[in-house]
């Protein structure tokens, strides 16, 4: 039974990894984030270095989704009862490896379109394509044996995730109202004013929004686990996972010169969105163990009330009985059948016996019987004996 929802875990790693990298790459195309056209001098240089971002940054974040889904759905087996214990270290390792396979799908989901680049440095671009996807692969599944072993990283990691494609939607619908051209999406990056920048090369609106947005999400997904009283470790170092990501596509498709302003704006200030969503999660590390916490409260257990008064009517029948009053003293309706319940103790020797009869008209009424004396019998005196004297002869 056991390896039958392991090996249901396993597979629903492979499914939802492969899920989710079918879902991004159908996001990616169908909102032209990610545009295969011919390289040229100026926008096919930008549109060739912003889809190989994506391509790393897709491949990894599948393989991280995979993995947690397939560990959650592991634990709330164990929890049901349906395995004997959570998965571990190794289980959960084998759950990265099969979410690793999964995400293997974004390879043919890139090489296919990506003939259309037709490269002047390389004579096979789907190949270069397909060789980022399967490096983002790579290091998803390394991020990923990190996450499926501390849930506060992978809350992060989804989180930021989520945050990006806000990010693609809002710049796509903002670049369509502007009339601008197709892939002009960038990773984690939205250029919203025309103004801000600094030298032509650093945005710095777009800087403070990569920023604040790693900072947000560092303090928000570290929240649920300071409640929980996680690893404070764990709780530390979580905000970095989800920006690491996005700076490693970066770092490793390396925009040339030639590329937008924007996308080199946004891959001079990728590490320090790192940077920022650490300082968020070591800021709710420190100050977690000093807030407040709220004390459960203990329910102690009300005494319960003390009726004072409710032997009250059978004690006043019994004293107006005892001291020789022939009905005793009428009490409610209610609380004559409890009267009549009492059991009588037994009479002692030298106590007058009281009888309890109910009476025709469903009262009680106390009788008290004569109590037989015993005679007293006066004691045989001896006769005096006659002593015969001298006298008498």
């Amino acid at each position: 039974m056991a390896a039958r929802g392991w090996a249901k875990a396993t597979v629903t790693a492979i499914g939802v990894a492969a899920g989710a990298g079918a879902a991004q790459w159908g996001l990616a195309y169908g909102l032209s984030v990610v545009a295969w056209q011919p390289v040229r001098a100026g926008i096919g240089e930008g549109l060739w270095s912003s889809g190989l971002a994506w391509v790393l940054w897709i491949g990894a974040t599948s393989t991280v989704l995979g993995a947690v889904c397939a560990a959650r759905l592991g634990t709330r087996a164990a929890a049901a009862g349906q395995v004997a214990h959570g998965p571990g270290f190794v289980l959960r390792t084998v759950m990265a490896l099969a979410a690793a396979i999964g995400a293997l799908v974004t390879v043919p989901l890139v090489m296919l379109p990506a003939r259309a680049a037709q490269r002047a440095d390389t004579f096979q671009p789907e190949v270069t394509a397909g060789a980022y996807a399967v490096i983002g692969v790579v290091v998803g599944l390394v991020v990923a044996v990190v996450a499926v072993n501390v849930r506060v990283i992978a809350a992060n990691i989804m989180a930021t995730t989520a945050w990006v494609w806000v990010l693609v939607a809002v710049s796509v619908v903002d670049a369509v109202r502007a009339g601008r051209t197709v892939g002009t999406a960038q990773l984690a990056a939205w250029q919203f004013t025309d103004r801000g920048w600094f030298r032509d090369t650093v945005y710095l609106p777009g800087a403070l929004l990569m920023l604040g947005g790693a900072l947000l999400i560092g303090v928000v997904s570290a929240l649920p686990a300071d409640r929980r009283t996680d690893n404070r470790v764990g709780i530390a170092i979580s905000g970095t996972f989800g920006p690491l990501l996005a700076a490693a596509a970066y770092f490793l498709t390396a925009p040339r010169p030639a590329a937008w302003a924007e996308q080199l704006s946004a891959y001079l200030f990728a590490p320090y969105a790192v940077i920022g969503g650490l300082a968020g999660s070591v800021l709710v590390a420190v100050l977690g163990p000093l807030r407040p916490r709220r004390r459960p409260a203990v329910d102690s257990p009300a005494p319960a009330p003390v009726d004072a008064t409710a032997d009250e009517p059978e004690l006043t029948e019994w004293t107006a009985t005892l001291s020789g009053r022939s009905e005793p003293t009428p009490a409610s309706s209610s609380q004559e059948p409890q009267a009549l319940q009492r059991p009588a103790a037994a009479p002692a020797a030298d106590e007058t016996t009281v009888e309890i009869t109910p009476a025709a008209t469903g009262r009680a009424t106390a009788t008290r019987p004569t109590a037989t004396e015993p005679t007293a019998t006066e004691p045989e005196v001896p006769k005096p004996r006659k002593r015969r004297g001298s006298g008498a002869r």
